[in-house]
């Protein structure tokens, strides 16, 4: 026998589920951050591949992908933004010259404090209500969350 909702039996709301609290704001964090760094003719991409070359050592375009999650040709050509702009070099290994390895120039350095403002203003804005044990608390579960369904490429949308 099949169940059938009568007139007074309430839909269920998405405002109980968590995945939805944390889209809503999900997505006005992130999109507020995006228009903030397009202002500034800078792509989430490009401000996500700045930090991981700043970041590591024999970065590579394939492993810049891997991290980003990202293709092979979609990463490249966040590559040829950043170098149109000076922002990144690259050099030809020595030992094998089928690969590549990226790095920041002294613009690209220069950029990157500015663009780190722009990052922490928008934190600021949204999780500024929060005090720093609630940001701690909330990062916190946050990363577990990550780690447990091993999440770990590094959001770029």
């Amino acid at each position: 026998m099949r169940h059938q909702k009568t007139p007074m039996q309430s839909q269920p709301t998405l405002d109980i589920h968590l995945g939805y609290w944390l889209r809503l704001v999900s997505n006005h964090v992130s999109g507020n951050f995006a228009r903030a760094l397009q202002e500034r003719s800078v792509s989430v991409a490009e401000w996500v591949a700045l930090n991981q070359i700043q970041g590591g050592t024999d970065m590579t375009p394939a492993r810049l992908a891997d991290l980003m999650g990202m293709t092979r040709g979609a990463i490249s050509k966040v590559l040829d933004k950043l170098q149109e702009k000076q922002w990144i070099v690259r050099t030809t290994s020595e030992e094998d010259n089928r690969v590549q390895f990226l790095s920041l120039t002294l613009q690209g350095r220069h950029a990157l404090p500015t663009l780190a403002t722009i990052a922490d203003e928008n934190d600021e804005h949204f999780f500024g209500a929060l005090d720093p044990d609630e940001q701690t608390t909330l990062r916190s579960l946050l990363s577990k969350l990550a780690e447990l369904h091993r999440i770990n490429s590094v959001p770029v949308d």
